[in-house]
């Protein structure tokens, strides 16, 4: 039975109840190994299938869904006819290669019977650390959204090297969660949710209910990985939870087995174990902005563009731009200054130095023209903008 009103021993009570999927707008949905090959027999179209009739459901209520999908690996490993997951990186990558093949085809295969386009994406952690690289998959991601096509998202384990993996796709989809400033992150799993101890050793073992994400408590909580397919287990979601958390995103643990359970939490229905973010999105997203980015350069606005960033809450054009200072690369962080050369605001850039001392005093319209290409019409995007 769900606890859903007692905070873990030593934990923190949960303030609020809050309904992340019902009243989040943009949702990243994990699904794990053991789900999506069940338990190591091969591809589970129907359980595909089914997600992918729930995710329609959802986008007709006016939401946005990212999957992260593990199964490559364990699906290669069916494939090549070995027993047992491999551990050394060179025939990890081969399953890898050969798995993801099947994985992206059985994807767009089910979830086309249900109206929805897919697109598949493998990022290494090198694409998110990498200022650049992290603002051009955060472009993709959300185009693909504008356009109605569900992003699968896998770790690029063909590629991934023991220093830029991830380490499992639970870490993945808790930072395309902070990528995309996701409302929501599901991590649907073979597990009914977060335990007071391990349910299989102990029969007293409650299921919580509601946790605050990041209370130290939950992680003495969490065991090893369950699964000989997967990498990851519980503690791995109850560390994605905290990351999550820090970019304002509730997190739920919830068995991907139950009838429904993405529809059923997008109605407000308690399953699994919900990790409550005590952080609004935009509030950590901003105290991101202010407080973690090493500046890199700066632009002096006129008046005219001062005023609209500060009374306005407008994003800036490169129109109001007076002046560049520093080298700088596309995504990095630039401070913004008005006439006076007061800091007024920070912000990530979406051109280079010598781009923007191009394109300054110009119309967005007339990007293009002098560049030969156009990353976005805003030099820096609100949303990428934070007040001084």
């Amino acid at each position: 039975m769900a606890d859903r009103s007692v905070a873990p021993p030593g934990g923190i009570a949960a303030a609020n109840a809050v309904a992340p999927l019902h009243d989040g707008r943009r949702i990243v949905v994990k699904v794990g190994s053991s789900l999506v090959t069940n338990e190591g027999r091969g591809l589970d179209e129907q359980a595909i299938s089914e997600w992918g009739a729930q995710i329609a459901q959802l986008r007709a209520l006016g939401k946005e869904v990212v999957m992260v999908s593990s199964g490559a690996v364990a699906e290669g490993t069916k494939r090549l006819g070995w027993t047992r997951r491999p551990k050394a990186m060179h025939e990890l990558q081969a399953a890898a290669a050969v798995g993801q093949m099947g994985l992206a085809q059985v994807y767009e295969t089910c979830f086309r019977a249900h109206g929805l386009g897919t697109a598949q994406v493998l990022l290494t952690h090198e694409d998110l650390s990498d200022r650049k690289r992290y603002l051009n998959a955060r472009s993709t991601l959300l185009a693909l959204l504008a356009l109605g096509v569900v992003p699968i998202i896998n770790e690029n384990d063909t590629v991934v090297t023991d220093e830029i993996k991830f380490g499992d796709n639970d870490t993945l989809g808790a930072l395309v969660a902070n990528l995309i400033d996701a409302d929501a992150l599901v991590i649907l799993t073979d597990q009914s949710g977060l335990f007071t101890a391990d349910p299989r050793r102990d029969p007293q073992a409650r299921l919580l209910g509601r946790v605050v994400a990041g209370d130290p408590a939950l992680e003495a909580m969490a065991g090893g990985a369950g699964s000989p397919v997967g990498r990851g287990g519980m503690i791995t979601k109850v560390l994605a939870a905290r990351r999550a958390a820090r970019s304002g995103a509730h997190t739920v643990v919830a068995s991907g087995r139950e009838a429904g359970v993405l529809l059923r939490l997008a109605h407000g229905e308690s399953i699994g174990t919900l990790f409550i973010a005590q952080t609004p999105r935009m509030a950590a997203r901003k105290q991101w902005l202010a407080d973690h980015l090493q500046l890199r350069g700066s632009v002096r606005l006129d008046a005219g563009a001062a005023r609209a960033l500060v009374a306005g809450g407008r994003s800036l054009l490169p129109i109001g731009v007076t002046e560049v200072g520093g080298d700088f690369e596309r995504g990095e962080a630039v401070a913004i200054h008005d006439p006076e050369g007061r800091e007024i605001a920070r912000g990530l850039i979406n051109y280079s130095s010598s781009e923007t001392r191009r394109i300054m005093r110009r119309p967005s319209s007339e990007i293009e023209a002098i560049l030969g290409f156009i990353e976005q019409p805003e030099l820096v995007h609100r949303d990428n903008l934070v007040l001084r």
